[in-house]
């Protein structure tokens, strides 16, 4: 599976951004695709996650109710609505297939990485 992120750029505290990831390769059906972030000189973590079948999803304590996954089965893409954001929220945004949705994802349980789209978000 190839995975391309796009979408991301510079906004203010307080706006919105929505970033996406484009599946190739393969039909996504039993899959978990999922959002991890990193921050200069910090280390890779989880933001949130969509099983591809059923669409449940789960989210870090540090997006939820700002954060909002969704997927478009017939394009292979999934989209992360980011409302309300911070300047915490500043980093390079990682799509990934691997997990699932009934705990939070592990980066060691990643099957394959997309390039990153870098979110900022100015004060």
């Amino acid at each position: 599976v190839q995975l391309q992120a796009s979408g991301g750029g510079l906004v203010q505290a307080g706006g919105s951004l929505r970033v996406s990831c484009a599946a190739s390769g393969r039909t996504l059906s039993r899959d978990t695709l999922c959002w991890f972030r990193q921050a200069p000189g910090k280390e890779r973590v989880f933001v949130a996650a969509i099983n591809w079948s059923r669409g449940n999803t789960i989210y870090a304590d540090s997006v939820k109710g700002r954060f909002t996954l969704s997927r478009d089965n017939a394009k292979n893409t999934m989209y992360l609505q980011m409302n309300n954001l911070k300047p915490e929220d500043t980093a390079v945004y990682y799509c990934a297939v691997g997990g699932n949705t009934r705990v939070v994802v592990n980066a060691k349980q990643i099957h394959y990485w997309g390039q990153g789209t870098l979110v900022t978000v100015s004060s």
